[in-house]
């Protein structure tokens, strides 16, 4: 989650991979229309120096699309890119309301972009739920085909849409605004234009009260806070910590995620060619990442998602799918998406691109994208 700008140090278990051939055949996103910042400065919504210093421009802003149906938009157009019509695992991950109290988003999602009978599993995590399916996605297809059974492929959805009361999307986490849509990826072992060469997820449990601060348990959702507010609860958290040390376990624990899916990579982070980030604003970014790990922002995916805004679980998804769709990465190409959630995890993929797949983009020349 992007509260966790501030770094971490003894890092817990780790999932590392893949060692199997285990590839992406499929991804989308489905966004809706954005809102300028600066719009929502003039209505009152939103601090102006706070706009200033995330430095983002607009975030999607879903009208009356729920959060399922936008990840099942997606999983439509991921489907259809890679010519699959069945999938042996379905994944949704989220970070805010589905639209319903005790229900199954990720049955929603099966019904309405496949329609078959394999198991469908919500997973959670928060902002690194995108990651985390990702991660059992790679499990599952690593797992050798019962005899007589297809190819397998996971079918990996997220979908969020950050609306009141419950959330306010410019005030709920200061630092990052947050955007609706919804995102897909689909999985193989074994055919598809781009190949999970390493991936890490690291734990730092000793943070899982950043974001829960001295609030009692409660009996039902948003017994004591009508509206979600992140920051109260992480000055709750440091009122009792020393902050270099909770500055020092986010770090170690980030820093070993990433290390170590370079390393399951045989990669360093001079062979990779562009960052997939966390929608954070310039501040956190930068304090997070782009300084620690010596990344110029032209490398990264934020001018584009400094429009699109944070889309919880779906960052990583959405940032690969823009720079594939935009011609911006082509075959040869090593990428690395880094991702982080409450709790907290921190997960890495290195993804190396195998071809171009034949609906992407024209590839841009001078700029970034």
């Amino acid at each position: 989650m992007s509260g966790a700008y501030l770094d971490d140090a003894s890092p817990a278990p780790t999932a590392e991979g893949a060692g199997d051939d285990i590839r992406i055949a499929g991804c989308g996103a489905w966004l809706p229309p954005r809102t300028p910042v600066a719009d929502a400065v003039a209505a009152g919504l939103c601090d102006e120096a706070l706009a200033a210093t995330t430095a983002m421009l607009s975030v999607a802003v879903a009208r009356d699309e729920p959060a399922p149906e936008m990840a099942a938009r997606a999983a439509r157009t991921a489907l259809g890119r890679c010519g699959a019509d069945d999938v042996s695992l379905i994944l949704h991950a989220s970070f805010f309301y589905q639209g319903h109290d005790l229900w199954a988003p990720a049955s929603y999602v099966q019904r309405v972009a496949v329609g078959n009978q394999c198991p469908a599993i919500e997973v959670g995590q928060v902002s690194n739920g995108g990651m985390a399916a990702l991660g059992l996605a790679v499990d599952h297809l690593s797992v050798a085909p019962r005899a007589g059974e297809a190819r397998r492929r996971v079918l990996v959805t997220t979908g969020d849409a950050f609306r009141p009361p419950g959330f306010d999307r410019w005030r709920s986490d200061p630092g990052t605004f947050y955007g609706d849509g919804g995102t897909a990826l689909v999985l193989s072992s074994g055919e598809g234009f781009a190949r999970i060469r390493g991936l890490a997820t690291v734990s730092a449990s000793d943070l899982e009260g950043m974001h829960r601060g001295d609030d009692p348990f409660g009996n039902a959702p948003f017994g004591h806070r009508p509206v979600v507010d992140l920051e109260a609860c992480k000055k709750d958290f440091l009122a009792t910590r020393r902050v270099t040390q909770v500055i020092a376990t986010s770090a170690a624990a980030r820093d070993a995620a990433v290390e170590r899916a370079l390393a399951a990579a045989g990669a360093d982070l001079a062979d990779i060619d562009r960052f997939v980030l966390p929608h954070m604003g310039r501040k956190r970014l930068r304090a997070g990442f782009l300084k620690r790990f010596g990344i110029a922002e032209d490398r990264t995916t934020w001018e584009w998602s400094r429009a699109v805004g944070h889309l919880g679980a779906g960052d990583q998804i959405a940032g690969f799918d823009h720079l594939v769709g935009s011609g911006a990465v082509g075959a040869g190409d090593l990428l690395l998406w880094v991702s982080v959630g409450a709790g907290f995890t921190y997960s890495c993929a290195v993804v190396e691109m195998l071809e171009r797949p034949g609906w992407a983009g024209t590839p841009r020349t001078g700029g970034a994208v």
